[in-house]
């Protein structure tokens, strides 16, 4: 009897053996991965939000400025690494064109590049790359990650990033974003022959945990316009190929986030995107454009979170810290989704050049909560708790930042900086 139980064992521990190897082979199949890592990072989050239940936004700690923020010795921090603000720096005239008086076509369709459909998180680079196939590139999202996102969880790709991309790895093309866009400036770029990019705020499909407000950021790609169904087409990586979306619509998810646009186009059409632009070329006249349009919707809407947030954003680019740290404050007391910390970082840079630190505690403990990974956050709760003084706090945030994003230049020069002083 004791030899037919073991051989009994036996077998079953080879079956078990052989699943495991046959589960290990397709887990390297990457539509199987994908998926299995997509619905683990679900269940992490439900549980998360089972454990310790999703909350509205902290509303601000204080409500006046801290006065030490006046002299307090703070380092200049950039949102990029320093060698792509070079470089962004080199490829930016300082002469501006009037806009071209060309009436627009009613309608206009660009021919689509091939589709490329997004892995999880992954609609900035994926968009970036059906972006560059217009021009004739072949690579994919994943050789864009390797560069950018070299860690697949991360959640979140800024302009920035996409942007260092291309001066670096695409040299044949010319990056250019602005902010404050409209749907005019979009429609003039298609029917000149430039796509246009955006990024915008859409609505999940499914609940990710309890009380989900299904907001997320996304990219999108346009390649055409249709005057007659007041239409943009548009080329998603989410959902899908020549979607038509409304203006309307359109206008409202892009203004969560500043109505900010993306162009790329080939240097010796440097000209003729100066001559669309105008005097929106100019990256200063561009961020007042801006600031002036935040201003005028808070005037029609004074309780418009959007808005509010985006006039902080705007004033942060001025370094206008402490009327920037009051919009986001009343930006958070009229309500933000969930998400918003996973994407937009001004609030952040306000609270730390103010010394509003109790502020930037609570709102990156906040953003860790519903983003774990975020490396943006890690890096300006690093910085918080070095003004509090506790620099081995400071330094461990640090070096998770740099864990979450290997090579993220502003978490190494915090990292430097803490060891130092």
């Amino acid at each position: 009897m004791p030899s037919k139980i073991f051989s009994k064992n036996i077998v079953i521990l080879a079956a078990v053996a052989v699943l495991l190897l046959i589960a290990l082979v397709a887990y390297q199949v990457p539509r199987v991965q994908a998926a299995i890592d997509w619905r683990m990072q679900r269940a992490d989050a439900y549980w998360r939000g089972l454990v310790d239940p999703v909350k509205p936004m902290p509303t601000a700690a204080v409500t006046e400025p801290d006065p030490s923020a006046t002299s307090t010795a703070l380092p200049t921090l950039t949102a990029t690494p320093q060698a792509t603000l070079a470089q962004i720096a080199t490829i930016t005239p300082t002469a501006t064109l009037q806009p071209t008086a060309t009436p627009l076509p009613g309608s206009i369709t660009l021919d689509p590049p091939p589709y490329e459909k997004q892995d999880m998180n992954n609609c900035g680079p994926a968009t970036l790359t059906m972006y560059l196939r217009y021009y004739g590139w072949t690579g994919d999202q994943f050789k864009i990650n390797d560069v950018i996102k070299p860690i697949r969880d991360d959640r979140n790709v800024n302009v920035e990033e996409l942007m260092s991309f291309i001066l670096t790895k695409v040299t044949s093309l010319e990056p250019q974003y602005r902010v404050g866009g409209d749907t005019a400036i979009l429609r003039q770029l298609l029917a000149n022959g430039f796509p246009v990019m955006i990024e915008e705020g859409m609505t999940l499909d499914e609940s990710y945990w309890p009380n989900d407000d299904l907001w997320a950021g996304h990219y999108l790609l346009l390649t055409g316009y249709d005057d007659a169904t007041q239409s943009f087409i548009t080329q998603d990586s989410f959902r899908g190929q020549n979607r038509m979306v409304k203006y309307t619509d359109l206008d409202h998810t892009w203004k969560q986030f500043n109505h900010v646009y993306f162009m790329i186009y080939p240097i010796d059409q440097r000209d003729a995107i100066k001559s669309i632009l105008g005097d929106q070329w100019d990256p200063q006249q561009n961020r007042k454009h801006a600031l002036e349009l935040a201003q005028s919707e808070i005037k029609a809407d004074s309780t418009d979170s959007y808005a509010l947030f985006n006039l902080g954003s705007n004033l942060v680019y001025f370094e206008k810290y402490q009327e920037a740290a009051k919009a986001y404050d009343a930006a958070r007391k009229a309500g933000l989704p969930q998400r918003m910390l996973r994407y937009q970082f001004g609030p952040f840079f306000a609270y730390f050049h103010v010394a509003r630190n109790q502020d930037l505690v609570d709102l990156t403990d906040y953003a860790l909560k519903r983003t774990p990974n975020s490396e943006e956050a890690m890096l300006w709760r690093g910085w918080a708790f070095y003004h509090l003084g506790q620099k081995d706090e400071a330094l461990k945030w640090e070096q998770q930042a740099l864990l979450a994003h290997p090579g993220y230049s502003d978490a190494q020069y915090a990292l430097d900086f803490i060891q130092k002083n």
